[in-house]
């Protein structure tokens, strides 16, 4: 038979992963690693100069 921990070492190892973990990051990060921001900037300045072309 298995030696299985204890509920309180478990209780204790749940509340230190917990501590450990962080937030997922904003979402004008995430936009900013990938380079979307910069795809909805190129998309509007091209649809602006559209716009003043016609």
């Amino acid at each position: 038979m298995k030696n299985q921990p204890t509920k309180e070492a478990v209780r204790e190892w749940l509340r230190q992963r917990q501590l450990h973990r962080e937030p997922p990051p904003p979402i004008k990060q995430i936009q900013r690693e990938v380079g979307w921001n910069l795809i909805d900037v190129r998309d509007a300045k091209a649809k602006e100069e559209h716009l003043l072309a016609a």
